[in-house]
């Protein structure tokens, strides 16, 4: 009997080497297709792919990466464009955009808001921005941007489009006919629903990625019947001194988000209504002048931004740099239009400019006025942290230079769209590409009017 227990042992032994081998193999087989093809359910990303088109390029695509240093010989051309879809939120960077009157195309039109009352307000309920008729002051809806939560620079923003190559499938036509906002922001649940989200985002993403909450809006404007289905409402919203009625899609969010913005009041979603365009005013075209009145979403003030690449390096030469502020990011101005190949600062003087090339003339702007600078721009537009000074200290210092804003730094500049006809405000587009020569058309000084 003792003669068999080393064959028993053995036995074992190859038993074991067997399940190893049998492990290993399956590891190396099943490792590669759960890399492919994560066993998780798609993002709505990932399935709006199916029938839509991503619009945007790649960071690893920018135009930002191809530009010559120090150009500032020859003619101006355009180095980027961006559209920011919902305010103070991560761009979308474009090699082409459709001009309107309000603005590129898809540019700013939602708005955050928090509810702000004299009195407090649970965060859950209460008050809606409507008079009570108690005699006290009503609540009002302000808008929220980087100023105050920084972290809004940090959910990013997709947008999708249909895709007209592809042909829809039976019953999906309605569904891929429409254009969709996808809003991302990091945020983890806690105990093993997190620890879940956190290897799905992994799965799908690399080992860098990590759990993210999703926000499906969609572009068009509600129907009257969408706004009652999905209990949306018109309440007024305040964007600076100018109070405007505006659609509230706060019923979209989710609590988490304003958890994760570090909002402590109500937080709502705004639409600019297309019907309710701000007029713009002050330093803007007169109506007699554009041949149209003026108007704007939810852009601060004017509907376009431009700015000068090498006015931004010029300015980063004579900020003091420190471990929190390596670099100056011309993306920290969250301007519409980047132009490169003007001297520093030669904008200053631009009162109109046209874009074009080959000889074929594309969109004109009135240049209105400067921009005057808060301190948003101190806001990293990656990471969301806030600098405690910089480039805010060096823009008062060296940019002073609009007696119609003392104090305050300017840079860039804002512009108004014209157009060839304006008789019919549904045909007033244009195109702008990346690429275009920059014409300046009239040159002039320019004095800030203050809202």
């Amino acid at each position: 009997m003792e003669s068999l227990h080393p064959a028993s042992g053995g036995a074992s032994a190859i038993d074991g080497a067997g399940i190893f081998l049998v492990l290993v193999t399956v590891a190396v087989f099943f490792i590669p297709i759960f890399i492919l093809f994560p066993p998780v359910p798609p993002s709505r990303g990932e399935a709006l792919a199916q029938t839509h088109v991503k619009v945007g390029l790649d960071r690893s695509k920018s135009n930002l990466k191809n530009k010559k240093d120090s150009a500032t010989a020859g003619t101006p051309t355009v180095q980027s464009l961006w559209i920011y879809p919902v305010k103070s939120c991560a761009g979308i960077e474009l090699s082409r955009s459709k001009v309107l009157p309000q603005g590129l195309e898809f540019d700013r039109l939602f708005t955050f808001a928090q509810l702000k009352s004299p009195f407090p307000v649970a965060v859950g309920g209460g008050g809606d921005g409507k008079d009570g008729g108690d005699g006290k002051a009503e609540h009002s809806w302000h808008f929220i941007t980087q100023r105050q939560f920084p972290l809004l620079a940090t959910v990013k923003v997709e947008l999708y489009v249909p895709d007209a190559a592809r042909k829809p499938r039976e019953g999906e036509e309605e569904a891929s006919s429409e254009s969709f906002i996808i809003l991302r922001f990091p945020w983890r649940e806690r105990g093993f629903a997190g620890l879940l989200a956190t290897a799905a985002a992994k799965l799908r993403g690399g080992l860098m990625a990590g759990a993210e909450k999703e926000v499906l809006l969609p572009v068009a404007f509600p129907s009257e019947e969408e706004i009652k289905e999905r209990w949306y409402d018109w309440e007024r919203v305040t964007i600076w001194k100018e109070t405007v009625e505006a659609l509230n899609m706060g019923e979209e969010l989710p609590e988490e988000l304003r958890l994760y913005l570090g909002v402590s009041n109500k937080l709502g979603l705004f639409r600019v209504d297309p019907g309710r365009l701000r007029e713009v005013r002050r330093c803007a075209p007169r109506k007699e002048e554009a041949g149209y009145q003026p108007v704007t979403g939810f852009q601060d003030a004017y509907p376009l931004h431009l700015i000068n690449l090498n006015s931004v390096e010029d300015l980063e030469g004579k900020i003091g740099k420190d471990d929190q502020m390596r670099s100056l990011d011309v993306r920290r101005f969250r301007a519409n239009i980047i132009v490169n190949g003007a001297k520093p600062y030669d904008e200053d003087e631009w009162k109109a400019v046209r874009f074009g090339s080959a000889g074929k003339p594309g969109p004109q702007f009135h240049v209105s006025c400067r921009t005057v600078r808060c301190k948003m721009p101190n806001v990293d537009q990656d990471s969301g942290f806030r600098h405690p000074v910089e480039p805010d200290k060096s823009l008062r210092k060296h940019r002073e230079v609009d007696e119609g804003a003392p104090h305050m730094g300017c840079l860039g500049m804002q512009m108004t769209p014209l157009f060839e006809k304006t008789d019919d405000i549904e045909a007033m587009e244009s195109w702008i590409e990346v690429g275009m020569d920059v014409e300046v058309l009239e040159r002039g000084s320019h004095r800030y009017i203050k809202q």
